[in-house]
């Protein structure tokens, strides 16, 4: 809560939260931009011949029972058979009818002419299945997986020439057992498979460039034209006849407030979060999660609490009048209160309907808050600290995406952000946006550790230009500003050259900022300065990490 005069005895929470959220934000599983629900990727473990040689895609299943027509269905296409057609108008509507029998390994008892028959898996392999189907005249072949992933329909060593001329899909458990009861129960079940191409460049993810940026130059511009004018007026409103000792008292919360990086933090940093990555790895669990997702609401309430009082006060500083007394606490503002009150319904109204279409609303809310708060707590001192620490999230990144795998046999960062034993819960520390205009939905994301590392090296870069009056183009603010940006564009170009598989979004980030500012800071024969930057000459030293 906001504190007030000299009467406040409340510790110094924003700071141990801050130490807390940062190392426990910057090492959650988030460092790339990632694309959910590829639509087509090569399995290149498996055999392959004539006839099993197709890319895999996601295929949608719209369905009718009885004329109604139902949630469409997102299944995955085999290594053989048919592709189906690009757009639904292309592709024709046909019944189902479950085989018989079920399993499809055997010859069907009865023909399934011009009809999408519906078999369970196992028993034979995938390829016999279509073999058995095509053979009964079937228009395509639907196999329920008996759990709700889709697993790769691959081929034998013994399968060498295929001559497969249906589409053959696998879909999720629950979806097949709807179809399949309701062809139990008599209904007529008719279905249509199409595979929509997915746009190169969706809304979504400009809006999300743009919410990442906004965010690092909010926070950067933050207390210099909010948080510091707004503080120093409510403080003389509320105290004038202590002003001298609640000014002195603001300035030396102001300094314990603030958590300085120093170089052995960047690789305290790289061993915890590899440790709490791995714990995550081994341990996801959906208990595991909803403890995340209670330690972001936490902080999120704080970092909401933070920001939007310190709103009000700055533009209506006629609601920082009101004080009162609380156990412990001290004198705080009403206001505060009140604000509060919001913040803690805000976050469990969010926490409650996470699932709901428009939760990711309220998770960007919470998260920029957040961000912005410990930005304003946490501080890089000057170029070598940030050299550190960016290098060391640099080779952390690419190690748990890109290396990971050669150890782990599949890589441990996208596993856990993908959320593998989750029980269908997500780890809430990013900041998303649905894709509106891609036909199969999903979300663009990105993680908080690709805004909160970057954003400490350009919160930097506004403290250095304004303390030795640097303009605008002759200081490194705003270069290292287009510099994040234009590493943003790389990473999702990286993203979509890649087809789709996750990116260290630091890869393209760090020699994008970091870089560019000791290129610059060399051409202008400031480096050293800026290298040994921060040395303070007062007695009173800041909190490091």
């Amino acid at each position: 809560m906001a504190r007030v005069g000299a009467h406040s005895s409340m510790p110094y929470f924003p700071l141990l939260a801050a130490t807390a959220v940062f190392f426990f934000l910057a090492s959650s599983p988030r460092f790339f931009v990632v694309a959910e629900d590829e639509i087509s990727h090569d399995d290149d473990g498996t055999p392959s011949s004539p006839g099993c040689n197709n890319k895999f895609q996601l295929v949608k299943i719209k369905n009718w029972v009885d004329g109604t027509e139902g949630t469409s269905i997102v299944g995955l296409s085999a290594r053989f058979g048919t592709s189906v057609p690009r757009l639904a108008s292309e592709a024709q509507k046909s019944s189902a009818v479950l085989a018989n029998p079920f399993n499809c390994c055997t010859n069907l008892s009865s023909m399934v002419t011009s009809s999408v028959a519906l078999a369970k898996r196992g028993d034979c392999t995938f390829t016999t299945k279509a073999k058995v189907a095509q053979l009964g005249g079937a228009a395509g072949l639907l196999v329920i997986n008996d759990d709700e992933d889709l697993y790769k329909m691959v081929c034998t060593e013994n399968d060498t020439s295929l001559n497969l001329t249906i589409p053959i899909v696998m879909i999720p458990k629950s979806a097949g057992d709807y179809l399949k009861d309701s062809l139990t129960h008599g209904l007529t079940v008719e279905v249509l498979l199409y595979s929509p191409d997915r746009p190169v460049v969706d809304l979504s993810a400009i809006f999300l460039w743009l919410m990442a940026v906004g965010t690092i130059v909010c926070a950067s511009l933050w207390s210099e034209f909010i948080a510091g004018e707004q503080i120093d007026d409510r403080y003389n409103q509320l105290t004038r006849k202590e002003q001298p000792i609640a000014n002195a008292e603001n300035m030396e919360d102001s300094e314990k407030e603030i958590l300085e990086i120093n170089a052995k933090g960047a690789i305290v940093f790289v061993i915890v979060a590899s440790v709490f990555l791995l714990l995550l790895f081994y341990f996801m669990s959906s208990w595991f999660v909803w403890l995340l997702i209670v330690l972001f609401c936490i902080g999120g309430v704080e970092g909401m609490h933070i920001c939007l009082a310190t709103l009000i006060l700055r533009f209506s500083k006629g609601c920082g009048q009101k004080t009162v007394i609380l156990p412990i606490i001290g004198e705080v503002l009403v206001l505060s209160i009140a604000v509060l009150a919001f913040c803690a319904a805000f976050a469990i109204f969010w926490a409650v309907n996470q699932h709901a279409s428009y939760a990711w609303i309220g998770q960007d809310i919470l998260g920029i808050c957040l961000m912005i708060t410990v930005l304003q707590m946490v501080r890089l001192p000057n170029i070598k600290v940030a050299s550190a620490l960016l290098s060391c999230a640099f080779v952390y990144d690419i190690f748990w995406v890109f290396i990971s795998p050669l150890i782990f046999h599949e890589s441990v960062m996208i596993a856990v952000a993908r959320g593998d034993n989750s029980g269908g819960e997500a780890i809430p520390m990013l900041l998303r946006i649905p894709r509106f205009f891609d036909p199969w939905g999903g979300y663009d994301m990105i993680g908080f550790g690709d805004i909160l590392f970057p954003g400490l090296l350009l919160a930097f870069s506004y403290r250095y230009d304004r303390s030795i009056k640097k303009g605008i183009l002759n200081g490194y603010f705003l270069w290292l500003t287009i510099g994040y940006a234009f590493g943003l564009f790389l990473t999702y170009l990286a993203l979509y050259l890649m087809d789709g598989h996750g990116q260290p979004a630091l890869l393209y980030l760090v020699p994008c900022t970091l870089g560019l500012v000791i290129v610059l800071g060399w051409l202008r024969g400031e480096l050293n300065d800026l290298w040994n930057y921060g040395k303070r000459q007062s007695g009173t030293p800041i909190e490091e990490c």
